[in-house]
């Protein structure tokens, strides 16, 4: 379909029609924000400790004192899981025996919260690990309900490309978006962590699935100049004030299931707008219907204000019918040079994805207030997808790639350092350790695309996407490690960022090249001799436009 954006210049590039595409799918990725890191304030921990029976016969003194103090984080506080033996403190209070006077507390045994827990409600009212005791012996079930999310949002991107490909974007972004907010409501009547994890599994099939469709719908019926904006700014920034708003509702509303009502209820919103996003022409011509996408074409020049040509696409019908060679997923390790492509950038994205939802997700564990963390946390992404756009418009990608990699990396490694009464310096380096990893995360979608051929484009990064799924399912167990050492995430995630800003290093530089059509064609890895065809560099001038360009396939 090399042909489409010239039978179609007529419109323009931004005229009413493309801008209402524009902002209305743009809009659509929202609820994506705040659906994706809801987990960070339902699934939230709040303080605990072993809850006393009311018949507990005890003294003021052996009350105060009946649970044992232990060090957590740096910090000396009372044990989260244990409490001393019930059935001795009522003995000692009877007999009239003081605590630490008459009787050594370190000599005491201890026993498991046998009566439950007692929580904060300082900072949320209620969440899935107060109402189902998600702590103690059961905290890795929080963890794992993260994680369960992202398994829905790995297969939801396995399947997402081949539903949109088979029944058309606009129809799976819909179906999609109503499986997030049908299945994100039935969550709200969740009665028990199995129900709720089995539910959070489908809105992140229905969450990937919805995202990627809006993305492509855009990418193929925007124009090139547009794309480049939609697929930076446009997305990325409103997936960002998605995310933003999610410490705002979390903050009016500290109920679970009342904030996961009210994250949910925006979903509806999107209903009148199937009656103004159009299918994709692309898709449409890529099907045989060639009369329905001249329809769709006739009324976007209509919107413009613009007197579309008599006859539009039947120049194309030849190009529909011509035969392409068939790749499969065997091509990305067929020689030496496309495998290690494959197999460093499998490594990169998931690293990445470690340290972006790993910041993200612990954002509730840093010192201070956890809704102003949270905010903070998101709106440090809206200069990082700037400075990843202005990177990708004027730089190299290998060197802005692994600066900004590197920017993230040791900044979370100097956390450590940092003296222990500085809260506020520790998160102003989180936050530039977020704004690094986050600026790579956009950069790495670019990078990817023009490294691969046209061939395999979508292949190649739909493999790298899946070994970022996999990074994403394990950052909550990154996060779970604070449990143990509060520099303990930061240390790992630091590190293997830094790793990855040096393995970027090794990867050939695309910025100002010619994009690849063949596996032949591909930027060669230094060091590696495969053979290469004196023609094996010669594209088209029509392909030789900037790589920006491809990250309509990058998703």
């Amino acid at each position: 379909m090399q042909d489409y954006e010239g039978v179609t210049a007529f419109l323009g590039e931004w005229g009413p029609f493309q801008r209402l595409i524009f902002f209305l799918l743009s809009a659509s990725i929202v609820p994506n924000g705040f659906t994706g890191l809801s987990i960070v304030f339902l699934a939230g921990a709040p303080e605990h400790r072993c809850r006393l029976p009311p018949s507990a016969n005890l003294s003021r003194e052996w009350l105060n004192a009946s649970i044992p103090r232990e060090v957590q984080g740096g910090r000396e506080g009372p044990s989260r899981c244990r409490r001393y033996r019930l059935e001795s403190l009522a003995n000692f209070s009877a007999l009239g025996l003081q605590p630490g006077r008459d009787v050594d507390l370190s000599q005491l045994e201890q026993e498991k919260c046998l009566d439950g827990w007692e929580y904060s409600r300082e900072l949320y009212l209620s969440t899935i690990v107060t109402e189902w005791n998600l702590v103690c012996d059961d905290d890795w079930k929080a963890p794992l309900t993260a994680s369960l999310f992202f398994v829905g949002v790995l297969v939801g991107s396995f399947i997402s490309g081949q539903l949109s490909d088979k029944f058309g974007r606009k129809k799976v972004l819909f179906a999609t978006l109503g499986v997030q907010t049908g299945f994100s409501f039935l969550q709200v009547f969740s009665t028990s962590w199995e129900m709720f994890s089995v539910l959070f599994v489908i809105v992140g099939m229905g969450q990937i699935s919805n995202y990627v469709a809006a993305f492509v719908l855009g990418t193929e019926i925007l124009g090139k100049t547009v794309r480049i904006i939609f697929c930076t700014l446009g997305v990325c920034i409103f997936y960002a004030v998605g995310y933003m708003l999610l410490p705002l509702f979390a903050y009016f509303i500290r109920d679970w299931r009342m904030l996961l009502l009210a994250l949910t209820l925006p979903g509806l919103l999107c209903i009148p707008l199937w009656w103004v996003i159009p299918e994709s022409p692309r898709w449409l011509i890529s099907q045989g219907r060639v009369q329905e996408a001249e329809i769709i074409i006739r009324k976007a020049a209509k919107t413009n204000g613009i007197t579309a040509p008599d006859v539009i696409f039947d120049p194309m019908e030849e190009l529909t019918s011509q035969k392409q060679e068939t790749h499969t997923i065997l091509d990305l390790v067929r020689t030496k040079n496309i495998r290690f492509v494959t197999i460093m950038s499998v490594i990169i994205w998931m690293i990445i994805s470690v340290g972006y939802f790993g910041l993200s997700l612990d954002t509730p564990n840093l010192h201070g207030d956890a809704y102003i963390n949270c905010f903070l946390s998101a709106v440090i992404e809206v200069p990082a997808y700037i400075i990843a756009w202005v990177l990708l418009r004027n730089l190299p990608r290998r060197y802005s790639m692994a600066a900004a990699l590197f920017l993230g990396g040791c900044i979370l490694l100097f956390i450590q350092l940092v003296p222990p009464h500085l809260h506020i310096l520790s998160i102003i380096l989180v936050m530039l350790g977020k704004f690094g990893i986050t600026s790579s995360f956009s950069i790495v979608y670019v990078y990817t695309a023009e490294l691969y051929p046209t061939v395999v484009r979508n292949m190649g990064v739909g493999a790298s996407s899946m070994a970022s799924r996999l990074g994403s399912i394990l950052s909550p167990y990154f996060v779970y490690l604070g449990v143990y050492d509060r520099f303990l995430p930061y240390i790992l995630m630091g590190s293997l960022t830094v790793l990855t800003g040096i393995l970027t290093l090794f990867l050939p530089e695309s910025y100002g090249t010619p994009l690849p059509d063949t596996i032949e064609q591909m930027l060669r890895v230094k060091g590696l001799k495969d053979r290469q065809t004196s023609n094996s560099t010669r594209i088209s001038k029509d392909e030789e436009e900037s790589p920006v360009i491809l990250k309509s396939t990058a998703f």
